[in-house]
């Protein structure tokens, strides 16, 4: 016990063996990274979504969101007009959090459905660990029935997966923040239904089309470098084609201002308004042909011709039509469910996923303060497992202080990402919900599509053999220089 708590004590020089040199800064944020083996070379066609895919936006855009959705409650649906007062919080909300409409909360859940205490919300405010554990019977564990649905979500529970949800998220903690305040009764359905409505409406009317339209180069980012993405793929005898659920007035005017006014002669086929979801899964809706000025025009559609604009359709339609099937096709989208889930399980198209927090969270792997707590934290829980089973008092109280310590850098590990609900790839040890559906439903997946000009058109993305739990017996503190004056070290190599 005396040299388990002198180790304890001295966290730094620790830290110095168990680090190499140089261990900072080995992932690049702009470096394409592989859930599954893929060779572009296979690669023959070449599919994408529009927004926050090939187009990605300014953050300065959810302000806006917030701002005229929250107007929208107290102007059209009486919300209290002291609602007003409230402004968007950049940094409150992350991607891919649940929400409990029965119980309002906004919570981080994990691959195994448990809750991440310290990271639900109820308004603007965390909820304790212990009314967490009671709300859910006892457990932080979410039962299957309630998020049994393909898309995440089941009875009482919707997860935000799509960027454009930020705001959302943030107007919905804000308004329950006020009710609660102000000690107001309210229905939590019709709450989370009239934001959702209110939050709709901003796209369905079209008035965050408006903004971005009004000023491109503030709100559309890398467009230089989406020309050259594109081109270089059609240089190259790929065949690419589009895929949005946005107008193609808008669509028109952003690719224009990206890529030029000759834009639609790169793609070999262009659908807006295409419902995403269920195009992938209604066969349904025919496809429209829209004339050069946007109009629709009424003939049957048998063939799909390059350069022509197309509305609405099915997949299945878009299969018999075009014959792109199965691996020899790459789509990229940013939303899991609505863009590449389908896609991939169902019609065996290779998929790609453009997470744009991936490079932040990247930056701040990368800094030394990161890599430091993380290694002493798993020294730590090492340490925890080998000596538990010293029980005599004085051990029980190095092994308490041990637990502490290893919950606060636990702790200060997750706020470097999100002080509120920390990484959006992980809780404090096992992969999110989203960490779990991305690794699913892409084989690759980036921060934005100009990574793809960081590799050659023919490469082959390997993914790294991470262990499982049995081919990895080792703590980090037992790999490190001097390792073997760990307790039980020797017995544990004979292991393997």
């Amino acid at each position: 016990v005396l040299m388990l708590s002198v180790s304890v004590t001295s966290p730094l020089s620790l830290l110095s063996d168990l680090l190499p040199p140089g261990v900072c800064n080995l992932l690049n944020p702009a470096a394409i990274y592989a859930n599954n083996e893929i060779s572009l070379a296979d690669v023959e066609i070449y599919g994408f979504d529009y927004d926050y895919t090939l187009a990605q936006y300014s953050n300065l855009l959810h302000s806006m969101i917030f701002n005229t959705a929250r107007d929208i409650l107290i102007e059209q649906f009486k919300y209290p007009e002291r609602l007003g007062k409230y402004d968007y919080i950049p940094g409150f909300a992350i991607r891919g959090l649940h929400y409990d409409v029965q119980k309002s909360l906004l919570m981080k859940i994990d691959a195994f459905h448990y809750v991440q205490l310290g990271t639900a919300y109820r308004g603007l405010k965390p909820v304790p660990d212990e009314e967490v554990i009671e709300l859910y019977g006892g457990t932080q564990h979410i039962p299957l029935y309630q998020m049994s649905d393909f898309y995440g979500k089941g009875p009482s529970l919707k997860q935000f997966m799509d960027i454009f949800s930020l705001p959302e998220m943030t107007l919905l903690s804000s308004v329950i923040d006020y009710f609660i305040n102000h000690g107001i009764e309210f229905d939590q359905v019709h709450l989370y239904k009239d934001i959702s409505d209110a939050i709709r409406d901003v796209h369905v009317k079209g008035v965050m089309y408006k903004w971005i339209e009004k000023d491109m180069e503030r709100y559309i980012l890398h467009g230089d470098e989406i020309y050259a993405v594109l081109n270089r793929l059609v240089n190259h005898k790929k065949k690419l084609f589009l895929i949005t659920n946005s107008p193609f007035s808008f669509v028109d005017k952003g690719m224009k201002h990206m890529v030029g006014k000759n834009w639609r002669d790169l793609f070999d086929m262009v659908i807006v308004q295409a419902d995403k979801p269920n195009f992938f899964t209604d066969r349904r809706k025919p496809f429209r042909k829209l004339d050069d000025k946007g109009s629709l025009q009424w003939d049957k559609i048998n063939q799909l011709e390059k350069g022509k604009i197309y509305k609405e359709g099915n997949l299945f339609d878009f299969l018999r039509l075009t014959g792109w099937r199965g691996s020899k096709v790459l789509y990229f989208g940013d939303h899991l469910y609505s863009d590449l889930a389908d896609l991939m399980l169902r019609h065996g198209w290779r998929t790609g996923a453009i997470v744009p927090e991936l490079e932040t969270e990247i930056r701040i792997i990368n800094t030394e303060q990161y890599m430091h707590s993380l290694t002493w934290q798993q020294a730590l829980t090492g340490l925890l497992e080998r000596m538990q089973m010293y029980q005599d008092a004085e051990s029980k109280q190095v092994l308490l202080e041990w637990m502490k310590e290893r919950q606060e850098i636990r702790s200060l590990t997750k706020n470097l990402f999100n002080p509120q609900f920390g990484s959006i790839f992980r809780t404090f040890h096992n992969p999110t919900y989203f960490s779990r559906r991305l690794v699913r439903f892409s084989d690759i997946y980036m921060a934005s599509i100009s990574c793809l000009l960081n590799y050659d058109v023919n490469f082959t993305f390997y993914p790294r053999r991470t262990p499982l739990q049995h081919e990895a017996p080792l703590w980090m503190d037992q790999l490190c220089t001097g390792c073997m004056k760990t307790p039980f070290l020797e017995e544990m190599v004979h292991i393997r």
